[in-house]
């Protein structure tokens, strides 16, 4: 976009900004919002002709969608008899099924090559975040449903996010990796009892069925994820192959063997149940891989754009959703829990980065644990909030910082950037989604 229309439309934006801020004044609603709205569409379009700008114009255009949210939350509740809801999940199950399709086991040989860097990152992320959520939501003394969300995002993986973050910081990314997909499959085990022992005053907690709720939301999708990337990207043997394969087909069976346990479902459910999670999550990505690497007119940047659109796409209509269903919530404490947030956010940045920094570890893997540890996957804990039926409460925390550490995390990436240690450790852009590698040539 040339400089000088991005200008014209920061200009413009400023002027909109200016009439929504005196049609509120003025106590005239009815405008304000459309205008509002209007200056974050500016906005966000004038970013994109400033390559320090650009990355931060889809934060833009998530607090746009917010803003149609907050006035106008009749439209965002049901579409016909189908309630939007409904869509959360299987949008969170999309977008990691898109980050296990970027993985291979070979992103957990960081484990053995980096164990000091893994432990610390590990240990930083399941003990940092959780604590600061908890001390501040005592603090800030929320009704218990809101503090239970604080709570909530504290204590769930972290966020695929952190890896773009380190990437661009010229941090570790290999480092980044295994430490994101360590906390993912470890999320299921440890979430659940965090938020027991931390959050248990303020919403019940039940073990099992979280455990449950975060391995559909996690654990399989990501597998299929594998499974799609050992069928279109992988070249491993075919006793390699096998193997992989059949430790995918035992991660579903155990998965639902548990769950006809907790849910005290019938011989008849489990089955049903089992076949289902192996059609969607087992047989179709594999079909899938193998049609699209033989398709003639598809190539892998055109499947990566995609997965990454549908993932940025979730985020935004799930944010869009719970806006629109804690609407009166977010009126009465909104204000107050965006600076929670942002609290949150950067306590676990400045404390991911100076722990590393206490344990001796070199600059490249300081930035990467600070990303790992300040930055969570507000997806699953939205979807685990929707799962206890608390979404308009218990998921408003993670509506507000998921957005919000996009933001905190974009800037310290620049600032980082600017402030070169040699070249990257472990960057090899190939295992990001294109939506990265286009950010890297966008900030140059």
């Amino acid at each position: 976009m040339p400089r000088r229309l991005s200008v014209l439309l920061l200009a413009l934006s400023g002027l909109a900004f200016s009439g929504s801020a005196i049609s509120h004044y003025s106590d005239n609603q009815t405008a304000t919002g459309p205008v509002l709205m209007l200056a974050l569409v500016l906005l966000a379009l004038g970013f994109h002709g400033f390559a320090q700008l650009k990355g931060f114009s889809y934060t833009v255009w998530i607090l746009a969608a917010v803003t149609v949210a907050m006035f106008y939350p009749g439209y965002f509740f049901t579409v016909g008899n189908f309630e939007l809801k409904r869509l959360i999940v299987p949008f969170v199950q999309l977008t990691m099924f898109g980050m296990g399709s970027h993985m291979s086991f070979d992103d957990f040989r960081g484990v053995v090559k980096m164990p000091k860097g893994v432990l610390i990152g590990i240990c930083c992320h399941f003990m940092v975040m959780p604590l600061v959520g908890f001390g501040l939501s005592h603090l800030f003394d929320f009704e218990p449903e809101i503090a239970g969300g604080v709570i909530l995002i504290g204590c769930v993986s972290s966020a695929m996010a952190s890896n773009v973050m380190s990437y661009l910081s010229g941090a570790n990314l290999a480092l980044a990796v295994t430490i994101g997909a360590c906390s993912t499959l470890l999320s299921p085990f440890i979430t659940p009892f965090l938020m027991k022992w931390l959050g248990g005053q303020y919403v019940e907690i039940d073990i099992a069925h979280m455990m449950i709720d975060i391995t559909n939301m996690i654990i399989i999708p990501v597998v299929a994820g594998f499974i799609f990337n050992l069928f279109y990207f992988g070249n491993e043997t075919k006793r390699a192959k096998t193997i992989q394969l059949l430790a995918f087909a035992g991660v579903i069976l155990v998965t639902n063997v548990i769950m006809m346990f907790v849910t005290n479902a019938d011989l008849t459910g489990f089955l049903t149940a089992l076949l289902t999670s192996a059609f969607w999550f087992y047989l179709l990505p594999m079909i899938s891989a193998i049609l699209l690497k033989n398709a003639r007119n598809i190539y892998r940047p055109m499947i990566e754009s995609a997965l990454s659109f549908v993932a940025m796409l979730g985020i935004v209509i799930n944010t869009v959703i719970i806006t629109a269903s804690g609407r009166d919530n977010l009126l009465q404490v909104g204000g107050l829990l965006i600076i929670t947030c942002l609290l949150h956010n950067v306590i676990g940045l400045s404390v991911g980065y100076f722990t590393a920094f206490l344990f001796g570890l070199p600059e490249r893997d300081r930035r990467t644990i600070a990303f790992e540890v300040g930055m969570q996957n507000g997806g699953v804990a939205t979807g685990l909030a929707l799962k206890m039926g608390k979404v308009a409460t218990l998921g408003l925390a993670s509506a507000i910082f998921g957005p919000l550490q996009n933001v905190t995390g974009s800037a310290l990436a620049n600032w980082f950037r600017k402030r070169p240690v040699g070249p990257h450790v472990g960057a090899d852009s190939s295992i990001l989604p294109k939506t990265v590698n286009e950010l890297e040539k966008e900030s140059r």
